[in-house]
């Protein structure tokens, strides 16, 4: 895709913003030919923000708002939405938890009731909670039966030793066990106020009509009495580079390789397109030599994750036990290649056209569209508008990509950890 070809995106669109009185932010995006309205309560804390002796405090709390409210038991929140064909769910990462759901758009105002129930209200009943940690020690138990989920998860506790970052977003058996309830509300007391909250809703929608539930269902919502939290932050200069092989109880070899550079903006949607040369998809580097060319994998790609402060790259590749090393290997060698560091302008065209086409279709999807509102202002502090984003990746030429490459691939120490079959 070109400049004097490209096309306008064909969702249609109209986005405002507001502030209510008590510091809270409201985004709305109009998609008038949907008949769904996805609302979302994005919060600004996530496993980073959860306090040392309490990890996956702030993922057991995403849990915990579903499990009862002065209003609502448990089984009520799930029947109001699902009464009304919608659904609720909810997602903890790094450095966020958002809390959301989607309903059609006739059922806005008891939606919007109970979402805010749940974020403004929750009494945390014991019984309920115990049996949620349960559950919650049941989601650490998958993982840990997961090796792709598992090595990932082991890259960042030994990427990142003595930071918040390194920590698993679920926690420990031990500190998911440990939880109090003055836990639970003394963090939501830190973290679940107006300043550090973000309503978004995408689809069906009114934006006055949203600012007037959002003042009538938030507007009471006040800030915390307490001292004012503050992130813990990364310097990327820190990082210490770390080569481990560990005996893991698999049938296949799980390889990460990754580094952390310093957040820096320019780079952005230059990092997004060399991820798109490298390996996502199966046109990607990675996928055509490691896969189709030499059949060493199954599943291989590349990643990049943006932080507050930092950016982290990630390669991935599952291989036979007896391949491990010559997979290393070549992913090292493709790193090095020609193919990042003087990249073939077609190349460079077809990556950009791919991930256009990824942003496109990921806006037509109301959910996608609501977390990557929320996304923008949280990383930007402003709403992106779907043109300027396909013109900045437009914008990326092979000089870009060049640096992007310089940057990650020799200003930037490489860590590698492998898990090999054993006991």
């Amino acid at each position: 895709m070109t400049k004097e070809n490209s096309q306008p995106l064909a969702v249609p669109f109209s986005v405002h913003q507001d502030v209510l009185a008590n510091g809270l932010r409201i985004v709305t995006d109009t998609v008038p030919y949907v008949q769904s309205i996805t609302l979302g309560i994005q919060i600004d804390a996530g496993s980073r923000d959860d306090p040392e002796k309490s990890q996956g405090l702030a993922h057991f709390i995403e849990h915990a708002l579903f499990k009862g409210t002065r209003r609502r038991t448990y089984i009520d929140i799930a029947r109001n939405i699902e009464k009304n064909g919608g659904y609720l769910d909810a997602y903890t990462t790094k450095e966020h938890t958002c809390i959301y759901l989607r309903c059609l758009a006739e059922h806005l105002e008891p939606s919007f009731d109970l979402l805010s129930d749940l974020v403004c209200d929750p009494i945390f009943p014991l019984e309920e909670i115990d049996k949620e940690k349960e559950v919650v020690i049941e989601e650490i138990s998958s993982v840990n039966d997961t090796p792709e989920e598992l090595v990932f998860e082991e890259f960042d506790l030994r990427s990142f030793p003595s930071h918040p970052l390194g920590k698993p977003i679920l926690g420990t058996e031990e500190s998911v066990e440990a939880f109090t309830d003055d836990d639970l509300k003394n963090f939501m007391r830190q973290h679940y106020i107006p300043k550090k909250m973000l309503l978004s809703a995408t689809g069906n929608v009114c934006h006055d009509e949203i600012m007037r539930l959002s003042e009538r269902f938030l507007g009471a919502l006040g800030e915390s009495s307490g001292n004012e939290y503050v992130r813990q932050p990364f310097l990327a200069e820190h990082y210490t580079p770390f080569t481990l092989s560990l005996k893991k109880r698999v049938y296949q070899a799980q390889i990460v390789l990754g580094t952390a550079i310093p957040r820096h903006d320019p780079l952005y949607y230059s990092l997004m397109v060399l991820n798109s040369m490298l390996g996502n998809g199966m046109s990607s580097i990675l996928n055509l030599e490691l896969r189709e060319k030499r059949g060493l994998a199954y599943n291989v790609y590349s990643s990049v994750t943006y932080f507050d402060d930092l950016t982290a790259i990630n390669i991935y590749a599952g291989t036979d036990s007896n391949k491990t090393k010559v997979t290393l290997e070549l992913i090292k060698e493709l790193l090095q290649s020609n193919a990042l560091k003087n990249p073939d302008p077609e190349e460079v065209q077809a990556a950009k056209t791919k991930l256009l086409g990824s942003h496109i279709m990921g806006m037509e999807k109301m959910t996608r569209r609501m977390s990557q509102t929320a996304s923008d202002l949280s990383y930007f502090g402003r709403y992106i508008e779907p043109e300027e984003k396909t013109a900045a990746i437009e914008a990326v030429t092979v000089e870009d990509i060049s640096e992007a490459a310089l940057q990650i691939l020799h200003d930037a120490p490489y860590s590698t950890l492998i898990y090999k079959p054993g006991r």
